[in-house]
């Protein structure tokens, strides 16, 4: 290892040491308390990339989907792609023999960074058939190990269609998006795990549920926008419903413990919305927690929707813990939702959440 890297690794340790105490002393500092500092070292890596994206044909590849071709099979260690600012009409798919694919923008660019497609379930294929969930999604990650950082993932169908339209479907194991903007309208962002084919989608993972980290990252929607059943942590994140709706809309099987836990972020609404709420259970186990979160005033009072069927208020795990805003107000909560305890609270850390199995740690490096 170089010093500058060395040196580099030694600052950044450092400064999570100091925003853990900080955090520590005053928990109230908590949502202005960067956990993971700008990733200095990961982004002095892209100066010498194994493949470099560019639309003007300065890199190595001209598209997103050539560059993951080109990536190694069954790889051990990153494969990083450094993405040059510029727009990628793209479907782009991460098949499960290809983990440690790493898609890299400039932390300067990254609205100009942009994987965008404007299909949906109703679109039709090649074949004349609707394409899949899955085929429909801008992006699909079957792979484990994928990290982002700094790109805009898109998808284009507009509120009218009324469809799902997916900006991002993620499956794989240990997954980390930094600093990544995810846009659309319903179904935005789907946090999964592999399922058996023909099986409900809240079915047992013998292997555990996938993993997956988000933070600094920026997600909008207006229904369903981040869904299935994944287990991820959203952290210092801000979360945008653009119309009427539900945020989150989790199918977390009844023995994985953690579903969607939201860290200190930021939840807003555009003006003309009336009323959305936090979240709603596809299946009847959904697990979801936001904890110091700042929320809007147009979240409906009792925060949560049983999806129109009553059995679910007795399974559905909803909670809360010490979120602000005009819309934090456990008093008028439904009733089957809670409020987590300082003690229970404690439990929801990246660390906790997202260990596994493998013990995996994304503040890890």
């Amino acid at each position: 290892m170089n010093p500058l890297r060395r040196f580099l690794i030694f600052a950044l340790t450092l400064a999570r040491l100091t925003v853990v105490e900080l955090r520590a002393a005053a928990p109230e500092l908590s949502p202005a308390l960067r956990a993971e500092p700008t990733d200095i070292v990961s982004f002095s890596a892209a100066a010498n990339p194994d493949a470099t994206v560019s639309a003007d044909g300065s890199g190595t590849h001209l598209t997103v989907q050539s560059a993951i071709d080109a990536a190694p099979m069954n790889a051990t260690k990153p494969f990083v792609i450094l993405i040059k600012p510029g727009t990628y009409q793209e479907h782009l798919l991460v098949p499960a023999g290809k983990p440690f694919i790493t898609l890299r923008g400039d932390p300067n660019e990254t609205n100009a960074t942009l994987i965008t497609q404007d299909t949906n379930v109703a679109t039709v294929g090649a074949d004349g058939k609707k394409l899949t969930t899955p085929d429909s999604a801008t992006v699909l990650v079957h792979a484990a190990n994928f990290t982002a950082e700094n790109i805009t993932f898109e998808n284009t169908t507009p509120l009218g269609k009324h469809v799902q339209a997916l900006a991002f479907y993620i499956t794989g194991d240990r997954a980390m998006l930094h600093h990544c903007r995810f846009l659309g309208w319903q179904d935005t962002l789907r946090s999964d795990s592999p399922r058996a084919a023909n099986t409900e989608p809240d079915a047992p993972r013998p292997n555990g549920s996938s993993r997956h980290y988000f933070a600094d990252c920026y997600i909008e929607g207006h229904v369903d926008f981040i869904y299935a059943a994944g287990t991820a942590l959203f952290e210092r994140c801000h979360i945008h419903a653009k119309a009427d709706g539900y945020i989150t809309a989790a199918s977390t099987p009844r023995d994985t413990p953690f579903g969607y836990v939201f860290l200190d972020c930021r939840v807003t609404a555009a003006p003309e919305v009336k009323r959305t709420y936090l979240g709603r259970p596809w299946r009847s186990f959904a697990a979801i927690a936001f904890l110091r979160t700042e929320l809007p005033a147009q979240i409906d009072p009792a925060g949560w929707h049983n999806w129109d069927k009553v059995e679910n208020e007795k399974t559905a795990r909803y909670a809360e813990y010490k979120n602000t805003g005009p819309g934090a107000r456990p008093e008028s909560r439904a009733k089957w939702s809670r409020q987590l305890t300082d003690d229970e609270a404690k439990t929801y850390t990246v660390e906790n959440v997202l260990h596994g199995a493998d013990g995996w740690n994304p503040l890890a490096k």
